[in-house]
């Protein structure tokens, strides 16, 4: 399983939202088409640095593991709340799984059991990127040590440039999956017809590594419109801005999970029509005829 070092993030959810008088929606895996989890959305909820689920952290050591090169796993410490939906985050070139370890705990206080990975090497292309993170994201579901926490039907893939490409390559391979989230993601692939897993594509304005122009647009565009994609260009941002915490990639990253791997419509409102151009957004468009309503 791996070397475990707990950590606690966040803030004890039950104790913290019973004392505000808020209840969790129960868990209902078996009861509707919904998974629904947490207090009703705003803003403000996925905006802020930590949600409202409180969350460990669990080291898995590369020598552990085959197929990828090990990483971290954030759950939350809820016992009582069900399985949760599953993320598994890569890197890109000549990066490590620090370079995103900002985005996994904060995804994971939102009710999602996260897998942010290292590589088999620093310099893997997107397709190997992608094999890595199914590699990764069957051993989360099936032989982690919190794999009895997370529902092996609701997976996600997130990465970052190359990793981003590799999420592209990993949505093609395998259709089960329930959302991908290409970061200004790089690939020499441009057409990504067969992919109908919702995609979230986010490029960066000022992108000189993997220009709009040649990959998120490209990408974006050659996706189906069913069952539901979107693209969003940061203003003004450079290739690296996913490396540092962003609010903007943070909330629309929560809301597309939410409502593709949760079911959870009630963050269709953030996604569909979506931000308007301002400060943090230079574009934004979506397929929201084809969205979950």
């Amino acid at each position: 399983m791996g070397k475990v070092i707990p950590k606690l993030f966040g803030i004890a959810a039950a104790v913290a939202l019973g004392g505000a008088g808020i209840t969790l929606i129960p868990d209902a895996d078996a009861a509707t088409a919904s998974f629904a989890k947490g207090p009703a959305p705003s803003n403000s909820s996925i905006e802020a640095v930590r949600g409202p689920f409180a969350i460990a952290e669990s080291t898995v050591s590369r020598a552990s593991v085959s197929g990828f090169g090990g990483g971290d796993i954030y759950a939350p410490t809820d016992t009582g709340a069900g399985t949760f939906g599953a993320v598994v985050i890569a890197p890109g070139f000549t990066a490590r799984k620090s370079s995103m370890a900002w985005l996994a705990p904060r995804l994971a206080s939102q009710g999602f059991v996260v897998f942010n990975i290292d590589t088999l090497t620093t310099s893997d292309q997107p397709a190997s990127r992608g094999r890595q993170l199914l590699a990764a994201a069957d051993f989360l579901t099936q032989r982690s040590s919190v794999r009895a926490r997370v529902d092996p039907n609701r997976v996600a893939v997130v990465g970052h440039s190359m990793g981003g490409g590799g999420t592209l390559e990993a949505a093609q391979s395998r259709p089960a999956l329930q959302a991908a989230i290409p970061l200004t993601p790089w690939n020499l692939s441009k057409s990504f017809s067969r992919v109908t897993v919702p995609t979230l594509v986010i490029g960066a304005e000022a992108d000189t590594i993997a220009p709009v122009r040649s990959h998120s647009r490209p990408f974006f565009q050659s996706l189906p419109a069913a069952p539901g994609k979107a693209f969003l260009e940061l203003n003004g941002a450079s290739h690296f801005a996913p490396n540092t915490p962003n609010t903007t990639i943070a909330k629309f990253s929560i809301s597309w999970l939410k409502l593709f791997v949760d079911d959870d419509t009630r963050y269709r409102q953030f996604v569909c029509p979506g931000p308007g151009t301002g400060a943090a957004v230079q574009e934004y468009r979506a397929t929201c005829d084809q969205i979950s309503q």
